[in-house]
């Protein structure tokens, strides 16, 4: 057993690891869609390298299991495919501000659709208000908005729905509650695929519409003169987009693995703080007002507690699950 000192270290380095990430996957991606304005290519490039990597270095680990397992997770690829190039449009189009905060309403949409589930979650009073709480801020944030960036806003909440859709329908095929619906007559069980063998699938598989909307939007006779004129720099963004993409959920799931979700919780929305300061002053845009960076704290002040009242919830009905067996065996 690993010392305790050893035990701390591994939790900074991991945590360390996972605040560099997500920072940096929105700032890379924002001045790599800046340096290649050509979102399909981009995304088609972050996917080929992510996979070739995952290939080359976790094929020993690579498990998929049956047949039947790869062709119903495939039914995941276009819905994670959308998340990638709506995440590409909303950065080229939007600042990243903008894009945290509208992000905000995305358990809004989590709450709606999981009202269709089997087992759906429980609507705290707390939720409710968590979730005025973020929309209080998203309204004061975009009443401030610049002009030119309106047309950011469709292509955010596009990325939302889209992205809130690929987590349901992942939890969904890993619910255990489908198990339960095969005695209701349902011929669907929860499916079984290792951590690299669902990336690597959904990225293999991303690589032939990602392709196929880059040739139909013309971006393929684009791309050389494109890259002619990139610079040194230009290419440094692009290819550290590339290597955050890879890394954020590795990262991720090794620092959960060693912090409780709580922490995790508080560290993620923390990491947005940093992206609306380096927004606000370090990048090379229109300065964000005073009411737009109160309005972007408050979205995700309202994020935490939305999180924490989602944990308290989702404990207390997995502790009722628990109890469910004693009782009726009683």
């Amino acid at each position: 057993m690993a010392s305790p000192q050893t035990q701390q270290f591994e939790i900074l380095v991991a945590c360390t690891c996972n605040c560099f990430s997500s920072v940096g996957m929105l700032l890379f991606n924002k001045l790599a869609i800046q340096a290649l304005p050509l979102e399909c290519s981009l995304v088609w490039l972050q996917l080929f390298f992510a996979g070739f990597f995952m290939l080359i270095f976790g094929f020993p680990y690579l498990h998929i299991g049956s047949m039947r397992d790869f062709l119903r997770w495939c039914a995941v690829v276009p819905a994670f495919c959308g998340m990638l190039l709506t995440s590409i449009l909303a950065l080229k189009k939007a600042p990243m501000s903008l894009v945290i905060v509208l992000r905000s309403a995305s358990p809004l949409f989590s709450l709606l659709i999981e009202r269709f589930y089997p087992e759906p979650l429980r609507i705290s009073g707390q939720m409710i208000g968590a979730v005025l709480v973020m929309m209080a801020g998203a309204a004061m944030y975009v009443s401030q908005l610049h002009s030119e960036h309106w047309e950011g806003i469709g292509w955010v909440m596009l990325n939302s729905v889209v992205a809130v859709c690929d987590r349901l329908l992942q939890r969904l095929l890993l619910s255990k509650a489908f198990s339960g619906l095969l005695e209701r007559g349902f011929a669907w069980d929860p499916l079984y695929l290792e951590f690299y063998g669902f990336y690597l699938l959904v990225i293999r598989m991303g690589l032939i519409p990602v392709g196929l909307a880059a040739y139909l939007t013309g971006e393929m006779s684009q791309l050389p003169g494109a890259y002619a004129h990139l610079t040194s720099l230009d290419k440094v963004y692009i290819g550290l987009s590339c290597v955050i993409g890879l890394s954020i959920g590795f990262t991720g799931i090794w620092a959960q693995s060693l912090i409780s979700a709580t922490s995790f919780l508080v560290m993620v929305n923390a990491n947005k703080f940093v992206i609306i300061g380096i927004e606000a002053l370090g990048m090379h845009t229109k300065v964000l007002t005073h009411g737009q960076i109160l309005g972007a704290c408050l979205s995700i002040l309202g994020g935490i507690l939305y999180g924490k009242a989602r944990q308290q919830i989702e404990q207390e009905e997995e502790e009722r699950r628990q109890l469910l067996p004693s009782v009726k065996a009683v």
